[in-house]
């Protein structure tokens, strides 16, 4: 019996257009003689919907392209279809109004309906907002077309058993995530892998739609291997793929078998529709001949550069935006974003726009000049001196007596930001802004300044990452990518980013001499006490224990928490890490609570 798994990129609230993505992979299937259609999470409305699940319109609306879906399907095809349905015990002992569900399709009709069972409340989830919870495990039971060719079928709401039939057993993205032996924990009483394989199924579907982080993927596949050999029965795995908002999705839906052997890998960060065999004899899925298994990044690098790219092309395109407007300075943030925005968009359609100030340095012109050169993007050169100095004359009364410094520094770069915004709002660009994720976590960026923009490309992406993705970008072997982009450029040299770049030492140009280690550690100490402080909680004590001095260890720490404004008056961040400044970080503004190195135990109440 072959399976088709179809890898797609829904667009949130676009139900309609989503529906007929899926009838496409539908009858592209159907010609393949595939008799079971699978689809990710949500497919019909995109994940995540987020709060449109409030409007009784838009639930309605599924219902309805549901149904009709059905009806359009082709024979001998069953689909499970991801979607939001109704309670009809909402209200009633606090129960959430609506299903995280999936629906099976078949002979015209919606035949079963799933409910997700564990619904995920950290990081970037919210589902216990909007969900009631499963109670039941999921499955169903599908007539191979060998036992029945005449009319291959699934068999609404079936008890087992049914002679000559295969008991399929569904899960929905989370569900999956919780086996206490490949964890080490549970962190809910359930799981529904487990429930499934003490059913009987002969093989489990999860359907998701799992965001991207780096390295991920390779978790996923450990966890499906364990669970595969576990409870030996075979694992289809289908997730979402595409941008949506700060949120990635990378694809790399996969097929694992009893052995716990990858046997089908869809692509990465793209759509695809692949097909898998279920063996009648063997009772166990195998891949088949004519398609290969999709290959994982050879990098980290290389997996954040795919990831920043699908996520600038979909929010663009997406949100109705054709061009992107950067600005240049120079330096090795904006030369990163420059080359994200013309893979995805095609160097055509991105512009760069100088913007030298008297504190610019002629090295930054002509770094920045080349880069567009070597990527093939169009550049305006905005010189800012006079601007500068007319807003030196309107607070000349109001700043007598004080000396230069922060307020003017900011001054330079609020007049940058201004104009780009102007272009964007006059010829309909979407603007990139260019901050790292080492500058919004101390808070070394500027609120109307270098901050404006519809999308914060790379603000989850470290300085030194930032280095490594640029140099990676450089090299002669870093695969399809930098071949993509080579054939994109008009004038291919063996570097895109300038060496220079690459050398100098960073700076926000300013005032004269400056460099960002006259306020910052080096980077690749910065860099080393975020990640031990954002992603893995360390205390500053133990930050401290682990090489580095108190002292700085305390001043980063205050910087991150003081720069909590800024951030929350950031422009989305795309998430490539598994913890980035979006809808996953939670902190007040207004807040005391300053973690110290060395600090007093606290005092008995």
């Amino acid at each position: 019996m072959k399976i088709a798994i179809a890898q797609l990129n829904p667009t949130i609230g676009d139900i309609a257009g989503n529906a007929q993505s899926i009838l496409a992979a539908a009858h592209q299937a159907s010609s393949q003689s595939a008799q079971l259609l699978l689809t990710p999470e949500l497919s019909l409305c995109g994940y995540p919907p987020r709060d449109l699940l409030m409007h009784p319109d838009f639930i309605e609306a599924m219902a309805q392209t549901l149904a009709q879906l059905a009806q359009q399907l082709p024979p001998q095809l069953s689909a499970l279809v991801g979607v939001v349905t109704l309670n009809p015990n909402a209200g009633k002992e606090g129960g959430k109004p609506l299903f995280n569900s999936t629906a099976l399709l078949s002979d015209g009709a919606i035949q079963q309906i799933f409910h997700k069972r564990l619904l995920p409340t950290y990081d970037v989830f919210d589902e216990d907002r909007y969900f009631e919870p499963g109670l039941q495990p999921n499955h169903f039971s599908l007539i191979p077309e060998t036992h029945n060719p005449t009319q291959a079928a699934s068999i609404p709401n079936s008890q087992f058993p049914i002679p000559n039939s295969l008991q399929v057993g569904v899960t929905i993205c989370e569900d999956l995530w919780n086996d206490e032996e490949f964890w080490g924990k549970r962190n809910y009483d359930i799981n529904p892998v487990a429930d499934l394989a003490q059913v009987g199924v002969d093989f489990t579907i999860n359907l998701s739609a799992s965001p991207f982080s780096a390295g991920k993927q390779k978790l996923r596949e450990a966890m499906l291997k364990h669970a595969a050999t576990r409870f030996d029965q075979p694992l289809i795995y289908v997730n979402q793929v595409g941008g949506n908002d700060d949120l990635i999705f990378d694809g790399h839906s996969v097929v694992v078998n009893r052995r716990g052997e990858v046997i089908c890998r869809a692509r990465s960060f793209a759509t695809d529709l692949v097909f898998v065999n279920y063996n009648l004899d063997t009772q166990d899925l195998e891949a088949l001949p004519e398609i290969a298994i999709a290959p994982l990044s050879d990098s980290e690098d290389a997996e954040i550069w795919g990831a920043l790219v699908l996520g600038v092309r979909d929010y663009a395109r997406k949100c109705g935006f054709a061009k992107a407007v950067i600005g240049l300075s120079g330096g090795i943030d904006s030369a990163l974003v420059a080359a994200i925005a013309a893979e995805a968009l095609g160097p055509s359609n991105v512009l760069g726009v100088l913007m030298p100030s008297p504190y610019s340095s002629n090295h930054s012109i002509k770094d920045a000049l080349q880069l567009a050169e070597n990527l093939g993007i169009q550049t305006q050169t905005l010189p800012i001196g006079e601007l500068m100095q007319g807003y030196d004359r309107t607070l000349e009364k109001m700043f007598a007596g004080t000396e230069f410094g922060i307020a003017e520094e900011n001054i330079q770069s609020r007049i940058r930001g201004n104009l780009l915004m102007a272009i964007a709002n006059k010829f309909g660009y979407l603007l990139l802004s260019t901050g790292n994720k080492s500058e919004m976590a101390v808070g070394y960026c500027t609120l109307y300044g270098d901050m404006n923009g519809g999308l914060a490309a790379i603000a989850d992406v470290p300085k030194t990452r930032v280095y490594s993705i640029c140099q990676w970008l450089n090299s002669d072997s870093n695969s399809d990518f930098f071949c993509n982009l080579k054939s994109k450029i008009q004038n291919p040299k063996s570097e895109i980013i300038p060496q220079n770049i690459l050398t100098k030492a960073p700076s926000a140009e300013l005032k004269p001499g400056q460099v960002d280690q006259d306020s910052l550690p080096p980077y690749d100490i910065l860099d080393d006490i975020l990640a031990r402080l954002i992603h893995h909680h360390q205390t500053p004590d133990q930050i401290v224990a682990a090489g580095h001095d108190p002292e700085i260890v305390n001043k980063v720490t205050r910087l991150v928490v003081r720069a909590e404004f800024k951030r929350r008056q950031a422009p989305p961040v795309l998430k490539v890490t598994d913890r980035a400044f979006g809808v996953g970080w939670r902190m007040p503004i207004a807040s005391r609570w300053i973690p110290t190195a060395h600090s007093p135990k606290v005092p008995d109440l």
